[in-house]
């Protein structure tokens, strides 16, 4: 029996330094390949079957006392296997299966005295033991890690035991319990231990079980008082996680550390978010200051000509030279000799329904490209009309652009200013005098109509044309 106990021991200390070896392979791995679930997603996520396989030494005995039948008990081989369910992060189910032998004498004296029986020692053959367990893990939880790597548990359990005793009586006789075949009675398995993480599917089990027999016949010996019989089962082994390697062991999963993760993550991404909404706001409060130096510029007039900077092409313009729209001088009319010009004074300009109605055309038929001052093709009769008009009877002009309240503030006046001074440029370029029209942009300070519906918005997109 020896030799079987040691040649256990070899087995499993060869299974062990195996194991160590695949766990020393796996560290590396083992943060970035095991994947837990959301939290509050439910187990499937987690790997909840396992199975294990132990061995150990079995005594007639239990390491919290109790009366024994048999002064000196002494350890043999047991060995065992389980099934578990994991069905919370704490509770599993644990079908158990032991078999093994009992043994012990009473070469041992009590109160310095042979124990008085009539039986020298005895032999229990365990034929099996099944049980079905509750376990509770209690060291899952760590402050530290995200998986634990070391989980203490106690379990408790009912089953049945089927036993057949041997005796051996003080004159030397072996007595046969039952020899008819065993017996089979009801137990009570009280366990605890710790297992060790050594890979992400294996874990060494390091436990110590006391089974509480409903019988007091699990040595072959009724002595009175009749109390129950037990006995102890200290055993190492291995427990091997069943299901896809890269899913966490539910009993060893840590949820307030994934908490802390995810917190941690979620901190980290509004932080980036917070950073990049800055550095969009950076870039537009950029744009917007471009914008008034822009603005600035319209507003200013170096030379006087009546052309601001930001449309003058010709710049440094004497004050008394008269310009078109775009800050250049008009050209100069030669008088040809012998051409006589007849000079009316006091002339009165009248402006008829007719000259109302070429310009009422020219406001309705006026048209840009999207966002832009650019004049499209089919307005330019109308304009022609008004330059020829100007041309003709020599009246003012004044030109006020509007939009709507699309877009900031600053784009609106930039853009109105341009429309109007780009119909201003046109009329010039027909023949008309630039120094009798007005250009002037009111953004979206003046809306002809509300801004909250898509046609007062249209109507508020405009060039308005004063003549006098």
């Amino acid at each position: 029996m020896k030799k079987q106990i040691l040649q256990s021991i070899f087995l499993f200390a060869s299974m062990f330094i195996v194991t160590l070896g695949i766990s020393a392979q796996d560290t590396t791995s083992r943060i970035s390949t095991v994947v837990a679930p959301p939290l509050f997603s439910g187990n499937s996520g987690f790997n909840t079957w396992s199975f294990g396989l132990h061995a150990g030494a079995l005594v007639p005995s239990s390491a919290f006392g109790g009366r024994n039948d048999f002064s000196k008990w002494k350890p043999s081989l047991g060995y065992g296997g389980y099934i578990k369910a994991q069905v919370s992060h704490a509770l599993g189910i644990q079908a158990d299966f032991l078999r093994g032998t009992l043994k012990a004498n009473n070469d041992r004296l009590w109160a310095g005295a042979p124990p008085i029986s009539p039986y020298k020692s005895f032999e229990t053959d365990i034929h099996w033991a099944t049980s079905l367990s509750l376990v509770y893990t209690i060291g899952n939880i760590n402050w530290s890690q995200l998986h634990t790597a070391i989980q203490p548990y106690i379990s408790l359990g009912g089953g049945a035991i089927n036993f057949n005793p041997t005796l051996v009586t003080q004159a030397g006789t072996t007595v046969d319990f039952k020899p008819s075949g065993s017996v089979t009675k009801f137990f009570v398995p009280i366990g605890m231990g710790i297992k060790a993480n050594l890979s992400k599917t294996i874990n060494l089990d390091l436990g110590y079980t006391i089974g509480l027999v409903d019988a007091d016949n699990l040595d072959g010996y009724y002595k009175e008082p009749y109390v129950n019989d037990r006995f102890s089962y200290a055993h190492i082994g291995l427990e091997f996680a069943l299901g896809n390697s890269k899913k966490a062991q539910l009993a060893r999963h840590n949820p307030p550390a994934q908490l802390a993760n995810n917190m941690k993550a979620a901190d980290d991404a509004m932080a980036a978010s917070l950073a990049a909404s800055e550095a969009r706001y950076n870039a537009r409060l950029a744009a917007l200051n471009g914008l008034q130096d822009e603005l600035n510029r319209m507003k200013t007039d170096t030379d006087g000509d009546g052309v601001s900077d930001y449309f003058d092409k010709c710049s440094n313009t004497p004050r008394t030279v008269k310009v078109d729209g775009a800050g250049c001088p008009l050209p100069e009319v030669t008088v040809k000799k012998d051409t006589v010009y007849k000079v009316e004074t006091n002339t009165t300009y009248i402006i008829t329904d007719e000259d109302r109605k070429i310009v009422n055309e020219a406001i309705r038929n006026l048209e840009f490209d999207f966002g832009k001052s650019t004049i499209r093709s089919r307005s330019f009769p109308y304009l022609n009309n008004v330059a020829e008009l100007l041309t003709k009877k020599g009246i003012s002009l004044k030109l006020a652009g509007h939009t709507d309240n699309i877009g900031s503030d600053a784009a609106n006046m930039i853009l109105s200013r341009n429309r109007a001074m780009a119909v201003k440029n046109y009329l010039t370029g027909q023949g008309a005098n630039g120094s009798k029209i007005e250009a002037i942009g009111y953004g979206e300070t003046q809306p002809a109509s509300s801004n909250k519906t898509a046609d007062g918005r249209q109507k508020n997109r405009r060039v308005e044309f004063t003549i006098y």
